[in-house]
């Protein structure tokens, strides 16, 4: 997990005007971005425009940060902000299209959980983690937005319940039982699969 102070140098530069202090960032984190973006707005077509509006908001507003947190933390939120206001506007005209659906079948999410598997697993194996893995997307999909949101940073991003409440704006206890209703429903989803037993969570 990156320290909250270790993007305050490259921070400075750019509040300096150092163009390629930015870009660096850009660098470091379109891809973070890209993933929460796209697990937000799920059109796989629009998440490349929007992560582009969220990082030029940020250059714009690099002036007013203060480092009172840490840098990606603010840069989340300007990123769930711009993508919130993307939705509103899908809202209008309501649109997923075909190719995000299958974008996200095939997402780092799922390729993750099939890379772990060793060359030692049979064909059968295989078959039931990309299964396991495309089950695992599609409840989190149908998670209402914040709990969407809070499991996403949790379990793919990596954030800690500090870092996800004050990204979110509420409570640590809200984050905890938004994340833990996303794994139940996750849970609920995967049973079938992992015939699993009643009170065993993923």
């Amino acid at each position: 997990m990156t320290g909250p102070d270790a993007d305050a140098p490259l921070v400075e530069r750019v509040k300096l005007g150092d163009v390629k202090a930015f870009e660096m960032l850009v660098v470091k984190y379109q891809r973070r971005i890209e993933r929460l973006i796209g697990r937000m707005v799920r059109d796989v077509d629009l998440v490349p425009d929007i992560a582009q509006e969220t990082f030029i908001r940020a250059y714009r507003a690099m002036p007013k940060f203060r480092g009172e947190s840490a840098f990606y933390t603010w840069l989340y939120r300007i990123a769930v902000n711009t993508a919130k206001k993307a939705l509103m506007e899908l809202k209008r005209d309501p649109l997923i299209t075909e190719s995000a659906r299958a974008s996200r079948d095939d997402d780092d999410e799922t390729s993750r959980v099939e890379n772990e598997l060793s060359d030692g697993e049979t064909p059968d194996a295989v078959l039931a983690s990309k299964q396991i893995a495309a089950a695992v997307n599609f409840a989190i999909e149908a998670l209402s937005d914040e709990l969407r949101q809070a499991i996403t940073l949790r379990e793919i991003e990596g954030l800690s319940y500090e870092e996800i409440a004050e990204l979110m704006n509420c409570p640590i206890g809200t984050v905890r039982s938004r994340i833990f209703r996303a794994r139940e429903a996750i849970a609920l989803r995967l049973r079938p699969l992992l015939d699993t037993r009643d009170g065993e969570r993923w």
